[in-house]
């Protein structure tokens, strides 16, 4: 890998990672503990006309982060939970934010390799607690390039629909008991019933009405 210059322009497929970070943020704004060894890598991708919404790409992104982690980690059973967060048995284990910049979406990926930070009202997990012998670098060369493949089939014709399969394929089962907090919805609590063609959340509630979920905090039901 490259070391990138201060100031230095990221382009796409282009990858920053950096050591640790010192104001690491999620979702929300949220502060998020950056130990080292972890991975946490930025890039650029350009939305381009005819390209699908740009929202989509944390379905692109969550593909792309899960099978980099079956290549590194095939034994951990690693899952996608709506809308950014890879879950190990309910434990999160990594994260994704999207910031739109004009045509540009910034995509920041986090990682527990090697520490699970710790964090009030949520599970945690890292690589190194399964056992998991994997770099850093390692784990971010296998990301950029699934990235890659993923963003190529995104723009392909029929793409949306077939990230939009590969990432049902790739997370928790349809009937998951979910939790939804915030968002212009409010709390509801339902079952998972897939994603809409547009990527929103499909929330079957017990009266068997689906509600579409654009945005808000997902949780898993114990």
């Amino acid at each position: 890998m490259r070391r990138l210059n201060i100031g230095e322009r990221i382009f796409d497929g282009h990858w920053l990672i950096a050591d640790q970070q010192t104001a690491g943020r999620g979702r929300q704004g949220r502060v998020w503990d950056s130990a080292a060894g972890n991975l946490y890598a930025s890039t650029v991708v350009t939305v381009r006309a005819g390209d699908p919404a740009a929202h989509t790409l944390a379905l692109v992104i969550g593909c792309a982060l899960i099978d980099a982690l079956h290549h590194v980690a095939p034994d951990v059973p690693a899952a996608l939970k709506w809308p950014n967060d890879v879950l190990v048995d309910g434990a999160k284990l990594a994260g994704i934010l999207l910031e739109r910049q004009g045509d540009a979406v910034v995509v920041g990926v986090g990682v527990n390799v090697r520490h699970a930070p710790d964090v009030v009202g949520r599970d945690t997990t890292a690589l190194a607690d399964h056992e998991v012998e994997c770099s850093r670098d390692r784990l971010a060369v296998q990301l950029a390039d699934c990235t890659a493949s993923a963003v190529a089939i995104w723009r392909g014709s029929n793409g949306l629909a077939m990230i939009r399969d590969r990432w049902l394929a790739r997370a928790h089962p349809i009937g998951t008991p979910l939790h939804i907090q915030g968002g212009s919805e409010g709390g509801l609590t339902g079952r998972f019933d897939g994603l809409e063609t547009d990527g929103r959340l499909r929330l079957r509630g017990l009266d068997g009405d689906v509600a579409l979920i654009s945005a808000g905090d997902v949780s898993i039901v114990p």
